[in-house]
């Protein structure tokens, strides 16, 4: 449970963001200009030249330390843009002084520390939000509330494809990209999060992964590309594909249910109905190799979604009525549980089981950090 909040002046919200530098804050400040009311209190980087100059264009004070700038302008919510690995860390400091927390995906580095993470936002009675805004997407709602009602009926099998291109300078433009110590992933921590929330958003958390991440054409020490094999619990089986080193297919996420199919393409969405259900045909039909009827719809939806601005309006309206927003912290987990699954199977050449072994996935990433195990 979340309690609401009485804000300064009765009407607005005062945010703060910690990693003030970072590439993508003028997204933030843009979505959040948008918000009614809205204040943007402070900004905090250890990055003090650029840190400085962005607080400067916003409007709003400079700190280096990040616990300065929550005591002196006591934000409503702390918006945390800093690499992964220092999430965790940050998000625990906002909690102990009664802050809320919105942390850009994912929402940290390992299992462990989103537990951490979780466990210090419930205990603060504060909330832990995770900036998934493709969950706003129109499609995504559409899909999202079929399945949901059981219109679709259960799960028969999933498939995920997603390109994230990237060039080589796109990593050597921070350091930090593409280490095990300066960001404790490649494209599964970095550009695939969104792809892997949607997959456990719309079909559900898997319970075992087999899955092999390598290192094809980029010069870093993670992967650049992975792909999975699912097991979902009622024996559904799926497969995920992320890579940075292919380009010019757009994202692709079948979802076969017993009642219809549904097939995402960009933002192209195609819902396949079977007359009768696949079970009933299946077990009543005296044709032996004739599928039921399939009907072929195009769905149109109105409207635009899928923004930080639907973000920062969820996330208000949760902290006003005192409610979990769409993608809670426990929502976060999920998607980085099924990064390390991944990891943690690709190394061990097991298949893995969820929730995984969180001090076996952290004895992997120690080992990882210290270069005592080749890439995959």
């Amino acid at each position: 449970m979340t309690s609401s909040v009485t804000t300064t002046n009765g009407t607005s919200l005062s945010y703060g963001i910690i990693g003030a530098a970072a590439g993508i804050v003028p997204t933030h400040v843009n979505a959040l200009t948008q918000i009614p009311n809205m204040q943007i209190v402070g900004m905090a980087d250890i990055n003090e030249e650029a840190g400085a100059a962005r607080a400067q264009e916003t409007g709003c004070p400079f700190f280096v330390d990040h616990q300065v700038m929550l005591r002196e302008v006591r934000p409503d919510v702390v918006i945390i843009c800093t690499p992964h690995p220092f999430h965790a860390t940050l998000a625990i400091d906002c909690f102990a002084a009664g802050v809320h927390v919105l942390v850009e995906k994912p929402i940290a580095v390992e299992v462990a520390e989103a537990d951490a993470m979780i466990a210090a936002a419930e205990q603060a009675n504060r909330i832990l939000a995770v900036n998934y805004q493709q969950r706003f997407r129109p499609a995504v709602e559409y899909i999202y509330n079929m399945i949901t009602s059981g219109e679709l009926g259960h799960l028969v099998r999933v498939l995920c494809v997603e390109p994230w291109f990237r060039t080589d300078a796109y990593y050597r433009a921070s350091t930090w990209r593409g280490t095990w110590q300066g960001e404790g992933g490649g494209v599964l921590l970095n550009q695939a999060p969104h792809t892997l929330d949607l997959l456990c958003h719309l079909a559900g958390m898997p319970t075992k992964v087999c899955a092999w991440t390598r290192t094809i054409a980029h010069p870093i020490e993670t992967e650049d590309t992975a792909q999975g094999m699912l097991e979902f619990e009622n024996g559904a089986l799926g497969y995920l594909h992320v890579s940075t080193v292919e380009a010019g297919l757009e994202q692709r996420i079948q979802i076969v249910c017993d009642r219809a199919a549904l097939e995402l393409v960009g933002d192209k969405l195609i819902l396949y109905r079977f007359e009768p259900s696949l079970q009933q045909h299946m077990t009543t039909s005296p044709e032996l190799f004739a599928p039921p009827d399939v009907h072929a719809e195009e769905i149109s939806l109105t409207g635009h979604g899928g923004s930080h601005v639907d973000v920062y309006r969820d996330l208000e309206t949760a902290i006003r009525e005192g409610r979990i927003p769409r993608a809670d912290g426990r929502e976060g987990l999920k998607s980085l549980e099924l990064i390390n699954a991944f990891i943690l199977s690709s190394y061990t050449e097991q298949t893995v089981t969820l929730p995984i072994d969180r001090a076996a996935y952290t004895a992997l990433l120690n080992d990882l950090r210290a270069g005592n195990r080749s890439t995959s």
